[in-house]
């Protein structure tokens, strides 16, 4: 009940017709609100949150005898701090793209998670407030993803994939099917985080060899 109290303040959820309850309290829209405005201050308390749950299972689990001690970990230091601030955003990015597309490709359709990559589509050192976006994420095999990145491939307004006519003119047969096969082609959409187009436009001017 309280996931579908939260689901009646979601855009996506009403978008398709469906209302969720209506007993979210105020503390369910300011949760909200603040997700939606932070994804990396989000992504943080979702992390800081979950050490809790790990460190009282290791600590409960030291106190039955499985195990003789808890490793200490320290994150003194603000290099390494920042590194561990990443690596935390990168996990809830990817979890949250590719979860969002049910594990496939939205280019090719490729199922298998480890040959997946949750690009983004604004790079990461361009938007500092949208890095964790999930809007701001494809799923993409590695293939694709790489394509993207380097501008071989972007996304047009309608939604379907576009190939840059300067990386197929050298093309060999290889590029040709796996990547220039799909120009025009619709990517699959996800029924939560759809792409922002103003994202897809960023790609198409700034990144996009064309």
């Amino acid at each position: 009940m309280k996931l579908t109290n939260i689901a009646s303040l979601d855009p996506a959820i009403l978008a398709s017709g469906r209302s969720g309850l209506s007993g979210a309290s105020a503390a369910d829209k300011a949760m909200w609100q603040e997700m939606s405005e932070d994804w990396d201050q989000f992504a943080m308390a979702v992390h800081a949150a979950q050490q809790e749950l790990y460190v009282g299972h290791d600590l409960a689990v030291e106190e039955e005898g499985f195990i003789d001690s808890v490793e200490d970990v320290s994150y003194l230091g603000s290099t390494k701090e920042s590194l561990v601030k990443v690596r935390v955003g990168q996990a809830f990015f990817r979890n949250s793209v590719l979860s969002a597309y049910d594990n496939r490709c939205c280019v090719s359709g490729l199922a298998l998670p480890e040959l997946l990559v949750a690009s983004h589509i604004v790079p990461w050192s361009k938007d500092q407030q949208n890095r964790l976006n999930p809007r701001n994420g494809l799923a993409m095999s590695v293939l694709h993803d790489k394509a993207f990145d380097r501008g071989f491939i972007t996304i047009a307004d309608d939604l379907t994939v576009r190939v840059s006519a300067s990386a197929k003119k050298n093309a060999d047969s290889f590029f040709a099917s796996a990547i220039a096969a799909y120009e025009g082609k619709p990517i699959a959409l996800p029924e939560k985080f759809r792409p922002d187009p103003s994202f897809l436009q960023y790609h198409r001017t700034q990144v996009f060899k064309d």
